[in-house]
């Protein structure tokens, strides 16, 4: 057991140690369909805590971003 997660745990830091940018851009272009679904799913079950949530990014990022 022990063995199986030294594997599976050197893959990851090795492609890391190496610079491989790739690969972590790889990860991450397919964890986005689930994050998507994963916020779609929270925004159904609570729909009031996920409509402060943008409307106080929203506040923050109108606030800092607006023009002089």
């Amino acid at each position: 057991m022990s063995n199986t997660a030294t594997q599976t745990h050197s893959k990851p830091a090795a492609g890391f140690a190496a610079g491989n940018q790739n690969a972590s851009q790889d990860l991450a272009v397919e964890d986005l369909p689930d994050l998507v679904t994963y916020v779609t799913t929270y925004a159904r079950e609570r729909p009031d805590v996920a409509a402060l949530w943008v409307f106080g990014i929203g506040f923050v990022l109108g606030w800092k971003l607006k023009p002089w």
